[in-house]
């Protein structure tokens, strides 16, 4: 279990006012890192790395929190006039006119709907001492209290996200990962919002796993903009997509550009399924002589690689 303390990274010097300090870091880039987790060597070289919204819970998390706070015709009256980023912050400021009150974006959030079986699939994967991260265009706050709430926060070393805090006037601010209003994040894919580019976030991550010796990451995602950070991936990676969703027409769209492997999922069944079965393939692969122990169950070496559903075929 990973210790409660985490460092935040910003790319601007703390503001000399306290005040201030929270105004400013929430306009910059950030991620949010936690104490590494104390992890096996045979899964140290596994990186999972989860999308969130429809990914983890099953809806979006802007538009759970807006409805279920009947707000819903002013978001609608909004969003054609500023990017949604900034059309959500300007909501937040709205409801917090009209009472509502950060414990009751808390409540709204804690009974979001959950993708049915995600949490013992990262579970399991955490015990089995992958390095899971996330990489969202939801908020901080969102994801915070919603991973607490499950009781899954400590198995995640690294949120990447938006910004989502509570000013002083206890009012939720939620603020653009890259600072869209002073420069472009510079990224060439079109499906990138103008507020996060995830195919960047990967890249960093990449340089980082590179330094510490880890070499596969597993990448779960369902919207546009999930594809750009699938194409960063290399041949010994692996894609989980999910089918029907934007992420899933944009690969079948353009299946040459992605190397690495690609294996969808419809349901949280199939997703825990997917992703437990390629942790073990991985493990099998680079531990030929290990027995894999997963979940309290023993699974046959020579069964792993059946099991492991058939990717999807790239052409070439």
């Amino acid at each position: 279990m990973c210790s409660s303390h985490f460092k935040l990274k910003q790319s601007l010097c703390s503001a000399k006012k306290k005040n201030q300090k929270r105004e400013f870091f929430s306009l910059f880039c950030f991620i949010r890192l936690k104490t590494p987790l104390v992890q096996s060597k045979e899964m140290a070289g596994i990186v999972v790395v989860f999308d969130f919204d429809k990914t983890i819970i099953d809806l979006d998390s802007d538009n759970w929190v807006v409805d279920e706070l009947g707000a819903t015709d002013l978001f609608n009256q909004l969003l054609p006039t500023m990017p949604w980023n900034s059309v959500m912050d300007r909501m937040m400021k709205e409801l917090h006119e009209q009472g509502k009150t950060i414990k009751d974006i808390e409540e709204v959030l804690k009974r979001a709907p959950i993708i049915p079986r995600v949490v013992s699939a990262i579970k399991a994967a955490h015990a089995l001492g992958c390095d899971l991260k996330i990489v969202s265009d939801a908020n901080l706050f969102y994801i915070e209290t919603i991973l607490n709430h499950l009781g899954i926060y400590d198995c995640f070393t690294e949120i990447n996200t938006n910004p989502g805090y509570v000013d002083e006037e206890g009012k939720l601010r939620i603020r653009p990962y890259h600072d869209f209003h002073t420069s472009s994040h510079g990224c060439s894919c079109n499906v990138c919002p103008p507020n996060m580019c995830k195919g960047l976030i990967i890249e960093r991550i990449q340089a980082s796993l590179a330094k510490e010796g880890k070499k596969r990451m597993i990448y779960l995602g369902d919207g546009a903009g999930d594809f750009c950070p699938s194409l960063k991936l290399k041949e010994q990676d692996f894609v989980m997509p999910r089918k029907d969703f934007p992420i899933w027409k944009l690969i079948n769209e353009n299946l040459d550009l992605i190397r690495a492997e690609i294996h969808g999922w419809s349901d949280g069944e199939e997703q825990e399924h997917i992703l437990l079965q390629i942790i073990k393939a991985i493990t099998v692969e680079e531990n030929p002589f290990l027995s894999v122990d997963c979940k309290f169950q023993t699974i046959p070496i020579n069964a792993v690689h059946e099991t492991l559903p058939k990717a999807l075929p790239v052409p070439y």
